[in-house]
């Protein structure tokens, strides 16, 4: 294939103008160039055939040099600005060598001769450009949307990144609250929450954009409930209900917590809160709900670093895949979440 590119191609191309300018000429003067004398016409595809070596190579060489004057893109622009420059240097090469040619051979040059010499190689250069440069623009098309891609994913795990480091702080305050609270107290039940506590830290040092199965999920739930139940108020009503259903199903870490965390900070009122989760369907459905003092700021509970971060979350990692529906009103704060798993 190189060597037909290289060494056939080029012959080909300068017969291939030689020939449609024979027949426009032929047609508009009547006469057969095949009934001349063939030393003149054999002549004339010589001199097409030094154009079409000399036209390649010069095109070939304008193509290294866009690429490095200028990065590949695909746009208006730039394709008329080569295209110019193309054209332009064809009509120097055809001019200095057909044109002189056309003037020695048959009845001299004329008007028909100049257009027909000027316009045929100008529209082969098109030609041969649109060909040539498709498979360029393409691979830089293709480059560039596999560059665009990663730095997409680059960018998206980084927000994801910071997003966890945003929640933890948050989280060890909590429970360093608790255990510091605990201490004074009760030095057997400070160490058992310790115990707690690392449990939870280590489940945290996952890699959070890797799937677990939900149970680990719920075994962490199970876990942090413990330690926030030491330091909750006897007249809290507490109901947890995970679904049997709840086993292999994939999903990602920590997305539970922040309802969970955030319910057991603003529970009051009568002191109730629901935990559910299960299995429905081709997702988990999984409800938080806890009663509110009956004034004005209970309002807050709708908002924080925790629940703008889940939110964020679950349209990063289940992009039309989840559901997190929020109700706040007649003493109680109800939080809804749907996410489809894998199995």
């Amino acid at each position: 294939m190189k060597f037909f590119r290289k060494y056939i191609f080029p012959a080909l191309y300068g017969l291939l103008i030689y020939f449609t300018v024979r027949v426009l000429h032929d047609t508009v003067i009547g006469e057969r160039f095949w009934k001349r004398d063939w030393a003149l016409n054999e002549f004339e595809m010589a001199c097409s055939i030094v154009v079409g070596y000399l036209g390649i190579a010069l095109f070939d060489w304008l193509f290294r040099f866009y690429d490095r004057r200028w990065p590949v893109q695909f746009c208006y622009q730039g394709v008329v600005r080569e295209l110019l420059i193309m054209v332009g240097v064809n009509l120097l090469l055809v001019n200095a060598i057909l044109t002189p040619m056309a003037a020695f051979t048959d009845d001299g040059l004329s008007l028909a001769d100049i257009v027909d010499i000027n316009v045929v190689p100008t529209l082969y250069v098109i030609v041969y450009y649109g060909i040539a440069r498709t498979s360029t623009y393409l691979r830089a098309y293709v480059d560039n949307k596999v560059q665009l891609e990663k730095i997409t994913n680059e960018h998206l795990q980084t927000e994801l990144k910071f997003l966890k480091a945003q929640y933890h702080p948050h989280f060890l305050f909590n429970a360093l609250n608790t255990i510091y609270f605990q201490m004074d107290e009760d030095h057997e039940g400070a160490k058992r929450s310790i115990e707690k506590f690392s449990e939870l830290l280590r489940y945290q040092l996952y890699d959070q954009q890797q799937q677990v199965p939900v149970m680990q999920e719920i075994e962490y739930l199970q876990t942090f409930i413990e330690l926030q139940k030491i330091r909750s108020t006897d007249k809290l009503k507490l109901n947890v209900d995970f679904g049997t259903g709840l086993n292999g199903q994939l999903v990602y870490p920590l997305l539970f917590l922040p309802l969970v965390e955030n319910a057991f900070k603003y529970v009051g009122g009568d002191y109730h809160l629901d935990i559910e989760a299960k299995v429905e369907g081709e997702n988990i459905r999984f409800r938080v709900e806890n009663s509110v003092p009956n004034i004005k700021p209970a309002a807050t509970q709708t908002s924080g670093i925790g629940l703008e971060n889940l939110r964020r979350r679950l349209d990063l990692l289940y992009p039309g895949k989840h559901s997190l529906v929020i109700e706040n009103g007649n003493g109680s704060f109800k939080a809804e979440m749907k996410i489809q798993y894998e199995h």
